[in-house]
């Protein structure tokens, strides 16, 4: 059976969001072509994720140098298994869904700490001789992501996506963007119409 894990990058609803209107389009036919396939759904903004700051770091260098888990603080500790649980969901899903919007040139901060959560050396990569190699079991992504320029995937946040799930080792990547709408407002509707048609399309291959 195939676990997919859906992540909203998010704080809104479908009802107004351009990104989540498409990733609703793509799920309804993606369960249509895959019936069997179980849906996972991580909300990024009803979930405690841990940020980069000093209490994280100390607890991440204490037990790469051999400090068991029982000997952190409870905060350190805390934090730990926040991230522990959303690198596990990451590790044993078999495909990854990300959806958020392009916010100042580059993805909500949100995401930011979720990567840097399953970023984790000996599970999501490890160091060789030739350099970081990613060792994730996962097949594909999808990253859909509404932007109210036009970017054709040269922005910063699609950009960071990309480079970061190819650092994890997933193999197989797609994007499907919402784009122009600021830049063109009047073609709202036709550019809405073509982001679904694609979100179809997709779903049948991913």
């Amino acid at each position: 059976m195939t676990t997919v894990l859906v992540v909203k990058g998010h704080p809104l609803t479908k009802e107004n969001s351009r990104t989540l209107k498409t990733l609703d389009t793509f799920l309804t036919h993606y369960q249509q072509n895959n019936p069997e396939d179980t849906i996972e759904w991580l909300d990024l903004y009803q979930t405690d994720i841990p940020e980069i700051e000093e209490v994280f770091l100390g607890a991440r260098k204490k037990l790469m140098q051999g400090t068991s888990l029982e000997e952190l603080s409870e905060k350190e500790q805390e934090i730990m298994a926040q991230s522990t649980t959303l690198l596990n969901q990451f590790l044993k899903a078999d495909k990854i869904i990300l959806a958020n919007p392009l916010w100042n040139l580059t993805i909500p901060s949100r995401v930011k700490d979720w990567f840097d959560a399953i970023y984790v050396t000996g599970k999501t990569f490890k160091y060789t001789e030739n350099g970081p190699v990613g060792i994730s079991d996962i097949k594909k992504s999808l990253h859909i992501q509404s932007n109210g320029g036009i970017y054709q995937g040269q922005d910063f946040g699609s950009s960071y996506v990309k480079a970061s799930f190819a650092f994890m080792g997933i193999p197989e990547h797609h994007q499907l963007f919402i784009e122009g709408i600021d830049y063109t407002p009047d073609q709202e509707t036709t550019i809405l119409a073509n982001a679904q048609e694609e979100a179809k399309k997709l779903a049948k291959i991913f």
